[in-house]
């Protein structure tokens, strides 16, 4: 590989960290009285923890 493949997925793996580190929010949400917006945060968790799981099979 050379140094530009790195630093590019080296790049993208910080993104996904990135992505991974602001989940902690909407689960945070789950905490709270949402009412009816509780299942679009649910959701919303389920979605994020799908693409996690994508890129991280695509990009690791």
């Amino acid at each position: 590989m050379n140094s530009n493949t790195d630093n590019s997925k080296t790049t993208i793996k910080e993104k996904i960290k990135s992505i991974a580190d602001k989940r902690e929010i909407l689960v945070q949400l789950l905490e709270l009285p949402l009412g009816e917006l509780r299942l679009d945060v649910s959701q919303a968790l389920e979605e994020l923890d799908d693409l996690l799981h994508q890129l991280n099979e695509t990009f690791s």
